[in-house]
């Protein structure tokens, strides 16, 4: 079985392994008007990873998913804290507290670390995460951020199979710093996150596409739309 990456709008991924292991990223569902599916629809789930506390991000429906489904949760020790008031219990968050920028985990097989992010963010600071699947297959899912120089040692540390990269421009990079990202992390493939859910971002993949053509023509573009998934 080939591992698969769903799309769920916005920054919303959705990774299930070879071996079964389901990852939520930022799982902002309710009220997302470019989710597809409902926290009702959302079953199995052993893990979930929080980029930062921006409602778009976080959303309200973590408790229900870790309830429901006994995950554990991965953030920074601040954002853990609101977490906890909002009824999630120690037990479900990486070691009852959460973890920090550059540290690494392992859950259910996984390898996770917590990486920089370029953006703000109320309870704690904006991240990203590198997920080591179980065979080595490696994601980069960058969260909100800005490009920043660091991308390139994280493509130098990390072989990077597949990048999700925000596009939507205001908040996060905007297409050309998002394809001249690619030259930085050098991964086989990109999907384009963070664009057109909300008027005043980016509409479309297109421009992105194009520059990304230009700037780091040998990285395959994945332009989903909300609910399709690719498969590793």
């Amino acid at each position: 079985m080939p591992h698969s990456v769903k799309w769920l709008g916005h920054s919303a991924c959705q990774i299930t392994s070879a071996s079964g292991c389901v990852i939520l990223i930022d799982p902002w569902i309710t009220d997302n008007p470019s989710c597809p599916v409902s926290k009702e629809d959302i079953g199995k789930v052993d893990i979930i990873l929080l980029t930062h506390d921006h409602f778009d991000h976080m959303g309200t429906d973590i408790p229900y998913l870790v309830n429901g489904t006994n995950a554990v949760v991965i953030a920074q020790p601040e954002l853990a804290d609101v977490l906890q008031e909002s009824g999630v219990s120690a037990e479900n968050i990486i070691f009852g507290m959460g973890m920090n920028i550059g540290g690494q985990v392992e859950v259910a097989g996984v390898k996770i670390t917590m990486t920089q992010a370029f953006h703000s963010g109320t309870a704690g600071s904006a991240v990203g995460f590198i997920i080591i699947l179980e065979d080595g297959k490696t994601i980069y899912h960058a969260g909100d951020t800005g490009i920043f120089a660091g991308m390139e040692l994280l493509g130098k540390i990390y072989p990077i199979d597949l990048a999700l990269l925000p596009i939507g421009s205001v908040f996060v990079m905007d297409p050309l710093q998002a394809a001249y990202s690619l030259t930085l992390l050098k991964p086989d493939k990109v999907i384009p996150i963070h664009y057109k859910t909300f008027p005043i971002l980016v509409q479309d993949a297109s421009e992105f596409i194009e520059l990304a053509g230009d700037k780091a023509p040998e990285v395959q573009v994945e332009a989903l739309e909300p609910g399709q998934e690719l498969l590793l």
